[in-house]
């Protein structure tokens, strides 16, 4: 059974902001780890083409 505390804290609704609920602000790290790790990507990828596929 709840105590009449728990109801109340139940009852309750916790509002946030979005950036409150993510708890991160996006900035430009995330684009910078974005175009870092594609550009690897792209780089070990074109070293094992040319290792294994070249002509």
């Amino acid at each position: 059974m709840a105590t009449q505390h728990q109801r109340q804290i139940d009852q309750q609704q916790i509002v946030e902001t979005p950036t409150e609920a993510r708890q991160a602000e996006p900035g430009p790290s995330v684009l910078a780890l974005l175009l870092v790790s594609t550009g690897l990507a792209v780089l070990i990828l074109g070293v094992v083409w040319f290792v294994f596929f070249r002509v």
